[in-house]
């Protein structure tokens, strides 16, 4: 008793919301459609955090991605989520959040078997610090700050090393939409 548990709102196929459930229970080999976010990070210098996936990680354990991804809570809006989510996986504080690919959606499935399926609308921010940050090692195990172009270069190389939706997002252009650099 005394853990929080943390909800996931589910959506139908048109994108409406049709309930919740128990985020720990939702991620298997049925995952249904929920509403989730993800965030690339930006510096002062223009790069972009890349954070590899914490071992531990029920789904796609040690891949590289974006900087971070989340599920906002019922009632809870984008912004705040980011907010959320970038001091829980990165001890950071976020600010000029943009959208980048608002109707982002995918379905992947990993080796294990287990299924992502959300929409998932991308998200630029901005971190005004030194490029320091201090991961939660439960979420992330490794990070990098990259240039754009080292990261498209690297994702065409070798995609199996990166998130399916990181190589989703890149081949929709996360990276040269109009809303990319904060």
């Amino acid at each position: 008793m005394g853990q929080n548990i943390e909800l996931v709102r589910l959506l139908d196929d048109n994108g409406a919301e049709i309930g919740t459930a128990n985020k720990a229970e939702v991620h298997t080999s049925g995952t249904p459609l929920h509403l989730a976010f993800s965030c690339h990070l930006f510096d002062a210098q223009g790069r972009t955090l890349l954070t590899r996936r914490a071992l531990a990680k029920t789904a796609w354990p040690g891949v590289w991605t974006n900087s971070f991804c989340g599920h906002p809570a019922p009632g809870e809006s984008f912004e705040d989520a980011i907010i959320r989510r970038a001091a829980v996986e990165l001890n950071i504080t976020v600010a000029n959040i943009k959208p980048a690919l608002p109707h982002f959606r995918y379905r992947a499935v990993d080796a294990s078997g287990i299924v992502e399926n959300e929409v998932c609308p991308v998200f630029t921010a901005s971190f005004e610090g030194e490029a320091k940050i201090s991961p939660n090692p439960d979420e992330v195990s490794d990070w990098a700050w990259s240039e754009v172009v080292d990261v498209e270069e690297a994702v065409a190389a070798a995609p199996f090393v990166f998130s399916p939706w990181l190589v989703k997002q890149l081949s929709e252009g996360v990276y040269t939409g109009g809303s990319l650099h904060p």
